[in-house]
This record gives C-alpha cells, structure tokens and sequence, in this order.
C-alpha cells in the first residue's frame, strides 16, 4: 500500500474530526488486543486504513454497531489453497465473508505436480484476490527423493520470485532430514532467505535436532500436536501455529498452551481445508470458536488469531482495531461464539460485489495424469511372509501407527481382509517419468466392499487408490484417469460418488458451492461403504506420504522410530 503527502493530509483532517470519515462504526464496541479490553467507541476509516478510535466521529457511510463486537480481521497463518479443492479464486469467495481476511499460502502441492508453471498461477492469482493472499516459495519440491513427484524447483527456481510483491518468504521446510545431514541443496534454499521469513515444518521435533533446525533461521511450525511439544517450541522461541484442518484438527490438544504469556507466539492455520467443512463448521472462526468453547482466554485467543499472526510474518500494518491500522475488520454478534455478521476488507464492506472485477487467471494443468490405464496385475502382491508391515490409520493426524499383521495369501497372493479392516492400498505414479507402483495394505478406513481413489496424494500427488477388492480398485483409478484428477468412489464395479479436479488434478473448475455439493454427496456414498471417517479421501491423501515425521540422531546416523512408510510410486 503506497501513501503519498495528500493521502496523509486526507487522513490527519479525518482522525482531527475536521472532515466526515469515509466510513464509521457507531456506538461499538471493540476488543482491544493489546489490553485485552472490550472498548467502547466509534472506529473511523479513512480509504484502507483505521484513523479514529475511542473517540466520536461522523462518516459519509455510517454502520451501527450496537449490539456488535468488533475485532481484526484474521489471518490464516499457513494454508494450501489446493486443499481446498477450489481455485485461489473460490477460496477467496469462501473465507473472506467468514472473516478471514489475510491468508498465507504455499502452492506446493501444485508445485509438485507443474514446478513454476503452477507457482507462476498461484502469484498471478494472489494479485487479484478480494482478500490479501500471500505466497510463500515452496522449499520442498520434490518433498523426497523417496517418490516420484512432476518437477523440481531448486535454490535458483526459488530466487526468481523471491522480491515479488506477494511473497514473503520460503515456505514450510519439511526436509528436515536434509538439514541434519547438511545437504547442499537444502542448505542453498536457507542460505538464500537468511534474514528473510522461513516458515517450518518440525513434526515430533525437540532437543538439539530442534535447535539445529532453528539456527538456520526457520520461525515457525504448525505440525506440533501436543501441549509438551508446543512448550519446547516456544520456549526456543518458535512460533506455533495452532492448526485445524478437515485431517489434522489439533485445537484440542494445543489449548491449553493458549495464556497471556504465549498467545503473542502463537497463531492459527487451517493448512488443509474442504469447502464442506468450511460449510459445515467454519474457517478461522471455527479455529476461534473451538479454543474458547475449551477454556482458552477469549481475547488472547483473539490476540494469537490477528495480531500475534501478522508481527509473526512482519506484516506489521494489520491486526489491531488501532489508527494507522489497516481497516480489515470483523463485526460479530457475539464475541465467544465468533457468530460474524459482516466483515470489512481494506475499508469495504464485504458482499458479493466485493469479487466483481476480478483478473480471470488462465488454469493450468489440466492434462497432468500421464498414466495409461490399469490392469488387474498391476495391484497383485505376491505372497511374502504370513506377517506383514501394515499402516495403521489415526483418525484425526496424518501420522500413522506401524502395524504388524498376517495378511491372507489366496493363490499365491496377499489379499484384503475386510472382515478385519485390513485393505490393499496402491499408488500409481501418474506424472509420466515412470511407471512405478507402490503397493500395501492398511488399516482404519472400514470399508466392507469397494475402493476410494484420488490424485491428491501429499506430496507428489501420484494416484492413491484403497480397497476391498482389486477389481474395484482398477476400476476407480482408470476413472480418475478419464476425470483427469479427482476423488473416486466405486462399489460393485460401479462409480458411486466422484469429484473431478482437473486443474493440476488437485483442483475444480467449479464455485466452492458445486464442490460443497458435490463432496456431500460423495460422503454420503463413502458412509453407505462402511467408512467411518469424517474425511476419507484427505486421510487417504496423506497415506503414501514418504517423511519421516520422527528422527533421532544417533552414532549411527539418523534413524526412524516407531513409523511405518508405504512403498511410494
């Protein structure tokens, strides 16, 4: 936002009273979240920015706001936009007008699958969105040397987009394993945005693996999901960044870490979000919401949802109801239920002419699954011993138990067991360099008959295919192959439920209201499947995920504990 010497002088005569403010919000109150005070008075906008408070003002546009709370407007700390299954577009449709007017976003989901080409899209995007959308440089593509994923983006890709104007740094550094062994390229990416914004990725992480990773500058970490854990973090001055998505929902478990002393460290994030449960629960009002149904102090909760968020990505001119403060402001009609009434975005109030004029932004992606259709020997698995590694589900992380199970072998084959929850799962390399398969089994999902498969598969969104049956697995995939991308239900040999997602195979073409739709409908299907998981598809997205979310470093190296890898394509 540039200012020039009439703008101030605009300003300086509307906060002196000289001249009616733009915009005013009679008889309101406002919590202040410096103090933790409900205040009472008039807040008067000048164009973007707050000019007025505590005090009495007339506005060439008048709100009344008796009987209203009004309090900044929340920052969603870390998102991947694509999880949404919606374009940045859409998502912008679906969260602004629940309040959350500043999001950061790392494209790297897409930038697994199209590298620049879909950086380039989401920074195109982010230029025209309703709400301040920032791009952080994804750091991880590929996220492993394990898996196959479409590109590679190394220090000098990142370095070509690092002064644009909606980017603020590197994005989440999962490999935290490539710092601890010192690898070059890992270290590129650091030493290039020393003295810049790093946001983290540090899962389990403490002790001197977790001051190693945070002497190379990296300032945050939303995979904590335990009070202890977040405890460590912050007391070595990590930010944490409470998350709560439609897989990993970890409010219940962090707050009780929300108190005046930590809330200025702490933020919150949805990370991976569906429009449906966007519908259904909220946003970052459903974030606010559930820390304070569970005890959290209301205004810090507050503090760490606006202020707290923007002094911890430098983006100092918002996050206070305060003059001199950008105008992102949200009216509630109740301040511990976050019930918004409406919202105002840089000194407008939001409604459906907030997205007019919009810049179309081109799609891309949209012939990303290279992959010939599948037989039925491609999911065979040949019997090995009777007992056999297995991933065990945990509903509500994407971190998974290692089980060991004996797996039935009919005809010299290893096949599903419904009847004790244990099915095949599959994942297809679909971006063309090879024809790897990954091949196991899994527990937690339910399903008496049928298969579940889907082109997002964290993070190199190769095909994930779980069922009951080989025959319906095969049938699934080469139905996404015809949808280009998507989720895919199928029982008896029959599609049951689908969402495409032809946009990188991560995304609709559609209003987030069709995909609403759409994903109920394929829930519902799922549910008649026996499959007792809230969101099934996203759980099975983050199944092949080949990280190793728990090192140690011992005189033999670093090694894993206690975790299971599925095979990856």
């Amino acid at each position: 936002m540039t200012v020039s010497r009439d703008d101030l002088k605009t300003r300086i005569g509307q906060a002196l009273g000289e001249a009616k403010a733009d915009l005013v919000i009679k008889n309101t109150r406002f919590l202040n979240v410096v103090t933790g005070e409900i205040a009472e008075g008039d807040i008067a906008v000048c164009g973007e920015v707050i000019v007025g408070t505590y005090e009495s003002y007339d506005g060439v546009e008048e709100i009344d706001g008796r009987g209203l709370t009004v309090v900044p407007g929340f920052i969603d700390t870390h998102v991947h936009c694509e999880s949404t299954c919606v374009t940045p577009q859409e998502f912008d449709r679906c969260v602004l007008p629940r309040g959350t007017t500043t999001a950061i976003c790392d494209p790297h989901e897409i930038c697994n699958v199209l590298g620049e080409q879909g950086l380039r899209y989401f920074l195109d995007s982010a230029g025209g969105t309703a709400l301040d959308l920032f791009v952080q440089l994804s750091s991880c593509v590929p996220a492993t040397e394990l898996e196959t994923s479409g590109a590679r983006l190394e220090a000098p890709d990142l370095i070509r987009h690092m002064d644009h104007p909606r980017v603020l740094g590197l994005a989440e550094f999962m490999n935290f394993p490539g710092v601890f062994h010192k690898v070059d390229g890992v270290l590129d990416k650091l030493a290039a945005f020393d003295g810049r914004h790093i946001d983290g990725h540090a899962p389990l992480m403490s002790g001197k693996e977790l001051n190693a990773y945070l002497s190379c500058g990296i300032r945050n970490c939303h995979e904590t999901t335990s009070a202890d854990e977040a405890m460590e973090k912050l007391r070595k001055g990590m930010q944490v960044l409470i998350r709560d998505g439609s897989v990993s929902k970890d409010v219940h478990a962090l707050a009780e870490v929300i108190t005046p002393e930590t809330s200025p460290f702490l933020g919150f994030c949805t990370d991976d979000r569906n429009p449906l449960d966007i519908a259904e629960e909220g946003h970052m009002d459903h974030l606010i919401r559930s820390a304070i149904r569970l005890g959290a102090p209301v205004a810090h909760v507050y503090r760490a949802a606006t202020w707290s968020a923007a002094r911890g990505f430098r983006l100092y001119d918002r996050g206070l109801v305060a003059p001199g403060h950008r105008a992102d402001l949200v009216l509630l009609d109740d301040l511990e239920d976050c019930a918004v009434n409406r919202v105002i975005r840089n000194g407008k109030i939001v409604g459906p002419h907030s997205f007019d004029g919009r810049p179309a932004v081109t799609p891309v992606g949209l012939a990303s699954v290279k992959l010939e259709p599948v037989a039925d020997e491609d999911f065979v698995v040949p019997a090995g011993g009777s007992v056999q590694s297995v991933i065990g589900l945990e509903p509500g992380k994407i971190l998974t138990e290692h089980r060991r199970i004996e797996v039935p072998v009919v005809g010299g084959r290893m096949v599903a067991d419904p009847s004790r929850d244990l099915l095949k799962i599959c994942v297809f390399a679909r971006h063309g360099s090879n024809r790897n398969i990954g091949r196991g089994f899994v527990q937690g999902f339910g399903i008496a008959e049928g298969a579940l498969a889907s082109s997002v598969g964290h993070d190199s969104h190769n095909i994930c295919v779980v069922g009951a049956s080989d025959a319906d697995m095969r049938v699934a995939v080469n139905r996404l192959i015809e949808l280009q991308g998507g989720f895919v239900a199928v029982r008896n040999g029959q599609v049951v439920g689908e969402l495409a997602l032809p946009l990188a195979g991560l995304m609709s073409l559609e209003p987030f209201e069709t995909v609403e739709v759409r994903l109920r409908s394929l829930r519902a299907a799922v549910r008649t499947m026996g499959c007792p998981l809230a969101e099934p598809f996203l759980q099975l997205a983050f199944l092949p995920l080949p990280v190793i979310p728990h090192l140690k470093i011992t005189d033999r190296g670093m090694v894993d504990v206690d975790r299971f890898e599925l095979i990856a394509a």
